[in-house]
């Protein structure tokens, strides 16, 4: 199959593009400079202009493009990128998608905060988004912005994606340094839930969508068993073979992260109905198996 990927220099891109390859599948990667190599197509989103050809020729368009969630959360500037990267590129893409004949189907980015906090209940992709924390708002415009390539028939899956735990990039990359310098601790009461996926499944997961020709709609990429914080504290403690004894009261939290402060306190116990129904098994189930391969 062809791939078309943008945001293929991030991590969760480069990932994919080479566990795409290793499949025998083709990757061009949509980059913002001029085009150096053969894999390679030149595309500016913000001016509406990417090669239709690139896309037209795709069985697969994945959008992975967006500036870092990881900022001042206290910056209008960044809370302003952080949507519009996002949002545009999956504009532009959808539209292009629209237009391009053989319809490729649009693996499109987007993350599980378009909940918004629930509580405990369980949610699957049938549940509602409430509330208006930034990144809620954020996913539900960025769900949004696929709408040209649905409405024109072609085959979008909106990659629903929890924090990917691995120790080479935030969230697990800070908290391991954290955890093993004993400064680990649970979050407030401890007691909200916190959606994780291992790489590996995230990237299973995605591989999976594209192959799968049936599969459409919202999907969300979560382990099936979702830890609470608290739980997770534990897990990762035991992990790294330190105690994890503070606890960082609601109030700090609220005062120092900011616009991300609901990211942290909220709680999401999500399950990925959608994706065990369309046949794809995780390898990493629970906090205990995502944390050791994320930590391997």
């Amino acid at each position: 199959m062809q791939f078309v990927i943008a945001g293929a220099s991030g991590f969760l891109g480069s990932n994919l593009t080479g566990a795409l390859r290793a499949r025998g599948h083709d990757v061009t990667r949509l980059v913002r400079r001029p085009a150096a190599a053969p894999d390679e197509s030149t595309w500016d989103p913000y001016a509406g202009a990417c090669d239709r050809a690139v896309i037209k020729s795709a069985d697969v368009v994945v959008n992975l493009a967006g500036s870092p969630t990881v900022g001042n959360p206290h910056s209008e500037k960044w809370a302003r990128e952080l949507r519009e990267s996002r949002v545009t590129t999956t504009r532009v893409l959808a539209a292009a998608i629209a237009d391009a004949g053989t319809r490729p189907t649009f693996l499109a980015g987007n993350g599980i905060s378009w909940y918004g906090d629930h509580g405990g209940q369980v949610l699957t992709e049938a549940s509602d988004s409430r509330g208006h924390a930034l990144l809620t708002e954020v996913t539900r415009d960025w769900q949004a912005a696929t709408a040209p390539a649905a409405d024109a028939g072609a085959r979008v899956c909106v990659l629903r994606t929890s924090p990917v735990m691995d120790r080479r990039v935030e969230p697990l990359k800070q908290l391991r340094l954290l955890f093993k310098a004993g400064l680990g601790g649970r979050l407030g009461d401890g007691r909200q839930y916190m959606a994780m996926i291992s790489l590996r499944d995230w990237l299973g997961a995605v591989i999976h969508l594209a192959e799968h020709p049936t599969a459409a709609g919202p999907f969300n990429l979560c382990c099936p068993e979702t830890p609470t914080n608290a739980e997770f504290t534990k897990a990762l403690a035991r992990a790294v073979h330190r105690p994890a004894a503070v606890l960082v009261p609601k109030a700090a939290l609220r005062l120092g992260a900011g616009k991300m402060a609901p990211e942290l306190l909220g709680s999401l116990n999500v399950r990925p109905a959608a994706l065990t129904e369309s046949g794809y098994e995780f390898r990493d189930r629970d906090v205990t198996a995502v944390l050791t391969a994320g930590l391997a």
